[in-house]
């Protein structure tokens, strides 16, 4: 029977290895994110995909908060964070270093995610908005390009937490050198 790797292991292989340089560039925007356990599970999600920074804007809710730790497991001590009222302020910050910023929302240009080329772009900055309304309508000027995951079933939407793991995950796969 196979035997499962301790937690010791699974840290010590973890922390042997390192993502692919452009995925450690990536920077992930939470705006207008309600719920305390999402932004949790994206900065878990962000701890394991080595994603460099993770920004929070709006009504976005910040560490220090129990629910945060509770889904996040801690990995807010390890991801870099920052919080902007203005999601536009990022967005202008970014684009002054070379970054390309792409959002995740169903719009008629948006390209399937199994389409989209990461490698094209030097710097990706990834902008989830709210579980509801999506990225504000406001917003959607600033953004270069947009990806939409492919779904069949009856439900047109993802939980924005596993909307933005899902991303992730593609882009680590794209973005392996094989």
């Amino acid at each position: 029977m196979p035997q499962k790797l301790t937690t010791k292991q699974i840290l010590e292989q973890n922390l042997a290895q390192q993502a692919p340089e452009k995925l450690r560039q990536v920077k992930v925007v939470l705006h207008n994110i309600r719920s305390l356990y999402n932004v949790g599970s994206v900065f878990r999600s962000c701890d394991a995909f080595g994603i460099s920074e993770l920004l929070l804007s709006g009504y976005t809710p910040t560490p220090p908060r129990s629910e945060i730790t509770k889904t996040a497991i801690r990995a807010e001590e390890f991801v870099k964070w920052s919080y902007w009222e203005n999601p536009v302020d990022i967005f202008n910050s970014l684009k002054q270093n070379d970054y390309t910023i792409i959002g995740l929302e169903q719009t008629a240009e948006s390209i399937p995610l199994t389409k989209f080329n990461p490698s094209s772009f030097d710097k990706l900055c990834l902008v989830m908005g709210n579980e509801v309304t999506g990225i504000d309508d406001e917003i959607l000027p600033e953004i270069d390009h947009f990806v939409s995951i492919p779904q069949f079933g009856h439900k047109h939407s993802l939980n924005v937490s596993v909307a933005t793991a899902v991303v992730l995950y593609a882009l680590l796969e794209k973005l392996t050198d094989r």
